[in-house]
């Protein structure tokens, strides 16, 4: 492979890509790389790559929780008497059912990059998490509804969906004694990082040319793959710094939650669920991330799925679709170029100065009425949840 150099076609001049490092293979941005594996791979299988799509319908979810009623005691002089009388009968205990997720449905489709948005607590990481099969299953929670992966339904694939589905936790838990580069190679190996036998028979299906630069460009991708997810993350200054943790000094919060993400980028997964990865970016990160996400999905016919709380303009425009949670509860799910149409048809108006982002966050709270139009008549059909809110009554 030394000096070998191959070029893609999706330019007006072609680009040349050297397989020697993932910094040449990157050389041109992360688009100009998934295009030509894209066009490598998909050659010699002789079809798209594999793809797959998440549905969920009537989705549910909700869990049993104990809570002490403590409010006799909350006015009592702090005596002796009085706190014998705490240590002998203790405060009351009732069970109360808190509703997660309320009968949600949609689709997650491949080859498209999926903004989830809400307010904390609307239930976007829970729906992550039952999606990727890493919510905890217990006595007290209760699921209701349909989840599908490519019409096979969740309970059929829930003991692989890890090996299929990949999560970016909110929280960052790494070996902080690791660098962030021992950190990603870790990842790869335990990933099945090494070109397998497999790989070779199923790039067979195209002529013996289109096989061989398939295996040659496949092999070069996984031997640099750690190095290639340390450029498109950004992440070249501190590769050689270790991670760290709260008692151990490493790398920066945005360092450190970009190695999470990078994390999870490693093994053949079809979906990719990221749940709050710009926690302690600033926005031109944010903007390259998500960016090279969008060309994963689109150029790879991945599923990427990404949960952020205030996204910039600059990226909101990124995705494709949008959902939109708000306790527990969908408000929308569509493409995002028809999101603002949709809430001004029915009578809230996003001013100018406001992003696009905020302005759809704040529909789901009090600050709504900031956003109603006067006299407003709306022929759009409700649904009767719709009709018994308090906005509801307010203006209609």
């Amino acid at each position: 492979m030394e000096g070998r150099t191959t070029s893609t076609a999706n330019a007006d001049k072609p680009k040349q890509l050297s397989y020697d490092s993932g910094a040449s293979m990157m050389a041109h941005g992360p688009h100009e790389l998934h295009y030509h594996m894209a066009t490598k791979i998909e050659a010699a299988l002789g079809h798209t790559m594999p793809q797959m799509d998440i549905r969920f319908k009537h989705l549910s979810l909700s869990a049993d929780i104990v809570v002490v009623d403590d409010n006799s005691s909350k006015h009592e002089l702090p005596t002796i008497p009085n706190d014998l009388k705490k240590m002998f009968v203790g405060p009351k205990k009732r069970t109360v059912r808190k509703e997660i997720l309320k009968d949600i449905s949609g689709v997650f489709k491949p080859g498209k990059i999926t903004l989830l948005l809400g307010q904390p607590g609307s239930g976007k990481s829970a729906l992550m998490k039952m999606l990727s099969g890493r919510f905890p299953i217990e006595k007290n929670i209760t699921v209701e509804g349909d989840v599908t992966f490519n019409n096979v339904p969740r309970e059929e694939v829930i003991e692989t969906l890890p090996q299929l589905v990949s999560y970016v936790n909110q929280r960052d838990k790494h070996f902080p004694t690791l660098t962030v580069k021992e950190t990603l190679e870790f990842a790869h190996k335990f990933s099945g990082g090494e070109f397998i036998r497999r790989g070779e028979e199923l790039l067979s299906k195209g002529s013996e040319k289109e096989n061989l630069e398939a295996l040659e460009a496949t092999k070069a991708y996984f031997n640099h793959y750690p190095e290639i997810v340390i450029q498109q993350l950004g992440l070249q200054n501190c590769q050689d710094t270790i991670v760290g943790d709260a008692m151990l000094r490493g790398v920066s919060g945005g360092e450190r939650k970009r190695v999470t993400t990078g994390e999870m980028e490693f093994g053949m997964k079809y979906v990719s669920l990221m749940d709050e990865i710009s926690t302690g970016l600033d926005s031109a990160a944010t903007y390259d991330i998500i960016n090279t996400q969008r060309s994963v999905a689109h150029t790879l016919h991945k599923n990427v799925v990404i949960a952020l709380l205030q996204p910039s303009p600059e990226v909101f425009s990124l995705f494709d679709d949008v959902m939109i949670l708000n306790e527990g509860e969908l408000m929308y799910h569509g493409p995002c170029n028809q999101v603002q149409e949709y809430f001004e048809r029915l009578g809230f108006s996003c001013p100018p100065e406001r992003d696009i982002a905020d302005y759809l966050l704040d529909l789901g709270t009090a600050e709504q009425h900031r956003y109603e139009v006067p006299n407003f008549a709306t022929n759009v059909r409700l649904r009767a949840s719709e009709r018994r809110s308090g906005c509801y009554y307010r203006r209609f």
